[in-house]
Parts: structure tokens; sequence; C-alpha cells
């Protein structure tokens, strides 16, 4: 029996708290994958395991090495890294020409 290989790929970025409950720990980066599947990409998370909204894409690749966020040798100490996230609504935004 053949084998079918859909194409997979590794995405890193932000997920924010839009729609879900608000937690008083700060939000963090994200990785989640997609595959292509019947003529466009399809998102899965196994971290979430429930479909959200607000996900802000940073890159994608064949694995975590390919998009990581920082590569750093030595002790490396993050001071602070802020990132806001708003829900828009689409009809209220101006259309393409």
């Amino acid at each position: 029996m053949p084998r079918f290989h859909a194409p997979g790929r590794y995405v890193t970025g932000y997920l924010g708290d839009i729609g879900v409950p608000e937690v008083d720990l700060p939000m963090d980066f994200s990785a989640w994958f997609e595959v292509y599947l019947s003529g466009r990409w399809w998102t899965f998370d196994a971290r979430h395991n429930t479909p959200r909204i607000g996900r802000v894409l940073m890159a994608q690749g064949r694995d975590a090495t390919d998009v990581a966020i920082t590569t750093s040798f030595g002790t490396t100490h993050l001071r602070k890294f802020l990132v806001w996230t708003d829900e828009v609504n689409s009809a209220t935004l101006p259309q393409k020409l």
C-alpha cells in the first residue's frame, strides 16, 4: 500500500490571551504545527488542543532549530519583552483595492 506524506511545518510565534479566561501569569512565546491538506494549510496546536484566535506568526521551518526565537552562547538574561494583542473586527478593516 503506498504511503502518503502530507507536507508539514513547525511554526513559532506569539499566542495572546484573546478569547480565553485571563490568568495572572506572563504570556509566552508559543509553537504549533501546520499541515497542508486538501489545498490549504491547517493549524494544529498540541499544547492547547483547542481552537484559538490571535496567533502572531513569527517564523516557519522544519523544526525548532530552524525557527529559534534567539540563539545565544553563554549566560543571557532577558530583562523585558512586552507584546500587546487586540482583537480586530474584520468587518471594520478597509477593503483591499
